[in-house]
């Protein structure tokens, strides 16, 4: 009789962990099906402030951990980047073997702009690389001699007028030798004299740089004295020696006057069709309507 009672007694407990197990698995199905663990209902109960305090955290952490990964710089001599150097500091092939090649003549860069003109890197990797540059000192001292000197040199400079100029004057000019120098006095004869600075541009073979640097010294400071031609009795001759007509403006400039019979003023040339209006102050420097 004890058995049996026993025996119920260890069936009995069975079936209630069993059902306990049931009501286990049932209450975990349920909640489940009822709530939703998503990140983004997560994320919507935290605030707007939480949200971008959290972002901001870890914009800081990557920021940290990229300043640890970039290696720093040292100052260095650029006339000694290696190939594995030059790479590390973003240098192209080309870049790099501009520099070398330089090198083997053995010459030497001793300065910044040097550097970039040898070299031919972006002001932007040139801003970035050379406040690393380490010079001997004997060359920054002479750098900063040198830029002491030439800003000197240009307080004293006196300007002259560029219509009296000689060979002599322009030929001071770094870049104008003797055949410049005549074919900018030749250039002004045919134009009776410069009446605008912009005009030295025109010269041929004059190039930009060194006509900023003569712009320096000379300057248009007396306008000349043009004999101008009457627009109504010019032959096509004598239009296509002005330095701006062209053979074609000439054409199209006397086809405008015999349709009006006279021309009443030098501005009546801005209505002609296809006419240089960029041009008209320079031609109507040698033109007249009486």
């Amino acid at each position: 009789m004890s058995f049996f009672k026993s025996h119920f007694n260890y069936n009995k407990g069975q079936r209630n962990g069993i059902f306990g197990l049931i009501i286990i698995i049932v209450s975990l199905q349920l909640i489940l099906h009822f709530v939703n663990f998503s990140s983004n209902k997560l994320s919507s109960n935290l605030s707007e402030a939480e949200l971008k305090s959290f972002s901001k955290e870890m914009d800081s952490l990557q920021n940290d951990k990229l300043k640890k990964k970039s290696k720093k710089i040292y100052p260095f001599n650029p006339n000694y980047i290696t190939d594995f150097k030059g790479y590390q500091l973003g240098l192209s092939v080309k870049e790099i073997d501009n520099l070398l090649a330089y090198r083997k003549q053995g010459k030497f860069v001793n300065s910044s702009k040097e550097f970039q003109n040898v070299t031919e890197v972006s002001d932007s990797l040139l801003k970035a690389i050379s406040p690393y540059f380490k010079f001997p000192n004997w060359v920054t001292k002479r750098n900063v001699l040198s830029k002491i000197n030439y800003t000197t040199k240009a307080k004293n400079v006196v300007i002259k007028d560029i219509n009296t100029a000689t060979i002599s004057d322009f030929k001071k000019v770094s870049g104008i030798g003797n055949k410049l120098a005549e074919r900018i006095i030749k250039y002004r004869n045919k134009l009776q004299g410069f009446s605008f600075n912009s005009q030295l541009y025109e010269v041929w073979y004059l190039d930009k740089d060194v006509a900023d640097r003569a712009l320096k010294r000379f300057q248009v400071i007396k306008k000349p004295n043009i004999s101008k031609i009457d627009i109504n009795e010019a032959t096509a001759k004598q239009l296509y020696n002005n330095v701006y007509i062209n053979y074609n403006l000439a054409k199209i400039i006397l086809s405008y006057r015999d349709e009006v019979a006279e021309i009443q003023s030098i501005e009546e040339l801005k209505k002609i069709d296809s006419f240089p209006l960029d041009k008209f102050n320079l031609i109507a420097l040698y033109l007249r309507a009486n």
